[in-house]
């Protein structure tokens, strides 16, 4: 879920302009057209649904229903010639069947492939960030700071980060370094049967137990609190751009992330495969709670190739390898493929595919040890692969005829993805944009 947030990033829109200069008893005045012309204002919005049977809620069974509603406002308001401000809120709205079943217990009888009714069965993510950016009047240099704070049920994060872009070679060419910190807090909230076995807990006198224990009668979890709830990240950027030919350009992408603090789930159920198993009706109580380390190394290394073919088709294609020190490598590539049908209206045909191998951690539902150091029954950290097809269609009107009040409609975009693992999971995607000009 957090990987789905975090499947939530800022995109930095970087443009170069001409000036020219003219003569005038001695006094040179210079002529530059803005950065941005006037203030823009873009709704987004998107429809996200997925499902499968891997829960890690429930380790490594039971459903992954999850629905997910965002709706986000970007403006960018021109301060100057050089200047802008943007401001990016917004809000998403889920509903899970999968962490509905931290409290499994609430609502009928409990089974990890039916949603229970509890608080943590939806929640509302909040997120404010504030971005100011600085061209030089030769519009060969470009910086940016941001600041961003975002909210859930079980965390805070507040985020500080700039980026520093510099072009050469009459703006053929473009380096760029960028630098984000997030400092997060979790609330740790851990899974129902699991909290009177923490210190100060009654554990079996506690009253959900007065339900009829199958199994293993004698319940006796290994569990304690984590000791720290803070967890930071700090990612670090390089990128080179290059124009190869009037209609080719191609750029190459180098990423460091640095993971430290509480990088377990609180809520993510392990069972052991040499405890045996207890039950209250159909669930498994759990026998811990997902441990792993408190850091991680993150390296990401890509490139894209972007070429102009004709007025009508243009291609774009892109390429990932990543690595991290908790075992996992992956692959990924796309292709995406703009027709231009009208003057008006582009359609973007896209596939993507995406590899990984597991995390040294990883083990399916019930074949951890109770004698391992770390272990995890998430799907997003075992061996996988992923297609991806999407469908959009784009509308631009650069003389925005149509408006509202004072705004012009300057763009609508709607795009559809369709998402496959090689698993059970599934998951599928409608967004749609609209940019609106200040006349």
């Amino acid at each position: 879920m957090k990987n789905l947030k975090c499947i939530l990033s800022t995109i930095l829109l970087l443009a170069s302009f001409t000036g020219f200069a003219q003569q005038t008893n001695d006094t040179t005045l210079i002529y530059k057209k803005r950065v941005l012309e006037s203030t823009e204002v873009d709704f987004l919005t998107s429809y996200y649904n997925q499902d499968g049977d891997n829960a890690a809620v429930s380790g490594g069974i039971g459903t992954e229903e999850l629905q997910d509603i965002t709706g986000t406002f970007v403006i960018s308001i021109p301060l100057n010639d050089d200047d802008v401000l943007t401001i990016d809120a917004g809000v998403s709205a889920y509903t899970s069947a999968s962490s509905s079943n931290i409290n499994p217990f609430d609502d009928g009888r409990a089974d990890p492939f039916q949603a229970s009714s509890g608080a943590s069965s939806s929640d509302v993510w909040t997120n404010f960030t504030g971005s100011y950016s600085h061209s030089s009047d030769d519009r060969n240099t470009i910086w940016s700071g941001k600041i961003s704070v975002s909210s859930e049920f079980d965390y805070v994060s507040v985020g500080v980060g700039g980026s520093y872009s510099k072009l050469f070679n009459e703006k053929n060419t473009e380096i760029s370094i960028h630098a984000n910190v997030y400092l997060d807090t979790w609330h740790a909230i851990y899974p129902y049967e699991l909290r009177p076995f923490a210190d100060g807990g009654n554990g079996l006198n506690n009253a959900l137990f007065s339900k009829n224990i199958s199994g293993n009668s004698n319940y006796n979890p290994s569990f304690n609190e984590f000791n720290s709830e803070g967890r930071n990240s700090y990612s670090l950027g390089f990128g080179f751009s290059q124009i190869l030919h009037k209609n080719i350009q191609g750029s190459l992408l180098l990423d460091f992330v640095k993971q430290q603090g509480l990088l377990s789930t609180p809520f993510q159920r392990v069972y052991f495969k040499d405890v045996e198993d207890s039950f209250i009706e159909d669930f498994q109580l759990a026998d811990n709670v997902e441990q792993l380390p408190d850091s991680r190394f993150k390296v990401a290394v890509g490139g894209r190739l972007n070429a102009y073919l004709n007025e009508t088709f243009v291609l774009r294609t892109f390429y990932r390898y990543y690595y991290d020190d908790w075992g996992i490598t992956s692959h990924t590539a796309s292709l995406e493929v703009p027709i231009k049908i009208t003057s008006k209206f582009t359609l973007y045909p896209s596939f993507r595919f995406y590899n990984q191998t597991a995390a040294d951690y990883f083990n399916p539902y019930q074949e951890a040890l109770s004698t391992d150091e770390f272990y995890t029954s998430d799907y997003d950290l075992s061996e996988y692969s992923a297609n991806q097809f999407g469908f959009g269609v784009s509308y631009t009107d650069i003389f925005t005829k149509t408006h509202i009040w004072k705004f012009g409609l300057k763009s609508i975009d709607l795009k559809f993805y369709q998402y496959d693992r090689n698993t059970t999971f599934s998951s599928n995607i409608i967004t749609a944009g609209f940019k609106f000009v200040l006349d």
